[in-house]
């Protein structure tokens, strides 16, 4: 059995896997995640090895309690990957896209692929039907937008996401949902239409914390999942493995 830990912007998410079967699931603090991991080695004492990916300030307790427990792989860029990372500054790339994309060439091989994660940041991500990753784009995600209109002018309110009655806002909060949600759907199904036009047949997945937020608003045909980063945190562990 398998742990990987997705440290993320805003939360941790660990995950148990028996195989490729997805057995626990949690999203925690920071603050209590060494006692957490304590718990879930003890409730799964099966488990023998697991990964880290961070893109947060993961505090450097936390991560040797694990290594004192397990064989712990952390992910960086130069863990080997099933894939050709064709990435200009691969040791400036996110190890949470390079999850993804082991994910999308795991679940999906040899097809085009494009992995749009909704969390913090929304970013898009895309590989080839010969298992070559390109990039993609970064773009602020939902709360972020929020959080910037309220905290960069003097009287814009700070609220919480809610879709917009209607595409006309017709009172500063209802303009504001208007703006930031249907921007936020038309850029995602702009973007979806130029890789489309390019690649002809693709292969669109849809995940990170506002995925079911947003996948029933979207008009195109998409993948909707909320595992897809921590089930490529154990393809990649099976693949390293098998080297």
């Amino acid at each position: 059995m398998n742990i990987v830990i997705d440290a993320g912007n805003t939360a941790i998410k660990i995950g148990v896997f028996k195989g490729v079967e997805l057995v626990y699931k949690k999203a925690l603090d920071n603050s209590v995640l060494a006692s957490e991991i304590e718990t879930i080695l003890r409730q799964f004492p099966e488990v023998k090895q697991g990964i880290l990916s961070s893109v947060s300030s993961l505090k450097s307790e936390n991560v040797k309690v694990l290594q004192k427990k397990i064989n712990l792989m952390i992910l960086d860029a130069n863990t080997a990957m099933p894939f050709s990372n064709l990435y200009k500054t691969p040791t400036t790339l996110g190890v949470d896209r390079l999850a993804l994309i082991a994910a999308a060439v795991g679940q999906y091989p040899r097809q085009h692929v494009l992995v749009i994660d909704a969390g913090t940041c929304i970013t898009y991500d895309f590989k080839d039907a010969n298992e070559c990753y390109y990039g993609g784009g970064i773009a602020p995600g939902l709360q972020l937008r929020y959080k910037s209109l309220h905290a960069h002018t003097a009287k814009l309110p700070l609220l919480d996401v809610t879709p917009p009655t209607h595409f006309i806002g017709d009172s500063t909060e209802q303009a504001i949902h208007a703006g930031v949600v249907l921007g936020v759907i038309y850029e995602i199904e702009g973007v979806i239409e130029q890789y489309c036009n390019t690649y002809g047949d693709l292969t669109v997945i849809l995940t990170g914390g506002d995925a079911h937020f947003l996948s029933k608003r979207l008009k195109n045909s998409i993948f909707a999942t909320s595992n897809f980063l921590l089930e490529g945190l154990n393809y990649i562990l099976a693949f390293n493995n098998d080297q």
